[in-house]
């Protein structure tokens, strides 16, 4: 008992250890972290630094999606989502052919349960939208996942397509091609943007038919997005290579000096996001070569120097490349 006593102070010991760890950063010692629910991750707010990540849900295993189910503590199953062609509202029959004691089922009733899976499957997708919807969330589903967007993103460009089908804007046009331009743009709705090029890499479809599909259904479903800001691409790109969170706010302060110039105009975001990294990890001491920086933002080593040159001589950056 007294062992078993001890080992357990001794493990407490080591949780309150870990959770001082957790709210300290160990590379700048700044004691504000933050918890992202959504990634389930821990990250200092002044460095980026990832302190903690795959953190368990630690809330009631009970579900509530509203106030009135938040009072009753219901367990009543999992919330609509637009992300399946059924929006998650059907049933499913277990493919285990076991009753609830599990138990082995007789043969009779084994083949009786194999003839209900089948007719629950055809009545799930039953028309010809269903059996649309059904082929093309799946596909956007495994796009979503490759690019790593969360959840509000895959929603957002749900609708979309959903609209687009609704609207009869499919026919005569690649599934494909239409599911990549609705994530596409599921994307710059909540200000994730991702390239067309990046969107063309996991999909089954080139850039030039997603970028035409993309205009097709936002003028025909009277979509107006407003253009992606350059800014949007520092973390990214900056996570990609490797520079620290000072260098990633010295480029994003340099990007929003250059948009109030109106130095931005015109040109490609990728390009002067790429442009202002080059330039903040040379003030900085993070120095990144113009090919590194190129591969990191997609784009290329040209457009790179001309976009950093402009923003130098524009923004009396003075700089010893």
């Amino acid at each position: 008992m007294v062992k078993m006593a001890e080992a357990k102070e001794k493990e407490s010991k080591e949780d309150v250890k870990k959770e001082e760890l957790e709210r300290k950063c160990p590379s700048c010692g700044s004691e504000s972290v933050v918890r992202d629910y959504q990634r389930n991750i821990i990250i200092c707010e002044k460095c980026g630094r990832i302190l903690k990540e795959d953190i368990k849900d630690r809330g009631p295993e009970w579900r509530a999606f509203d106030q009135k189910q938040r009072e009753e503590r219901s367990r009543g199953g999992a919330p609509m989502t637009y992300t399946i062609h059924d929006k998650g509202l059907s049933t499913q029959i277990d493919r285990r052919n076991r009753d609830s004691r599990g138990k082995s089922l007789s043969p009779e009733r084994r083949s009786r349960m194999y003839r209900l899976r089948k007719w629950q499957r055809r009545v799930r997708v039953s028309g010809a939208k269903d059996r649309n919807l059904a082929f093309a969330l799946s596909e956007m589903d495994r796009m979503a996942s490759q690019l790593g967007l969360p959840k509000n993103v895959r929603e957002t460009a749900s609708k979309i397509y959903r609209a687009a089908v609704y609207e009869d804007l499919i026919r005569g046009r690649s599934i494909e091609g239409v599911v990549s331009a609705a994530l596409y743009a599921g994307c710059r709705e909540n200000q994730m943007p991702r390239t067309l090029d990046e969107i063309a890499e996991v999909s089954r479809v080139d850039r030039k038919e997603i970028g035409r599909s993309y205009r097709f259904i936002t003028r025909e479903l009277d979509i107006h997005l407003p253009p992606v800001s350059p800014e949007n691409y520092v973390a990214r790109f900056g996570s990609e290579l490797g520079i620290s969170g000072e260098t990633r706010s010295k480029a994003i302060d340099i990007i929003r000096e250059a948009q109030e110039k109106g130095l931005t105009s015109g040109k490609g975001p990728t390009g002067t996001a790429a442009a202002g990294i080059y330039l903040a990890s040379i003030m900085t001491g993070e120095r990144r070569t113009q090919k590194k920086v190129a591969e990191g933002a997609g784009v290329t080593e040209v457009t790179v120097r001309n976009r950093y040159k402009e923003l130098a001589e524009e923004l009396d950056i003075d700089v010893e490349v």
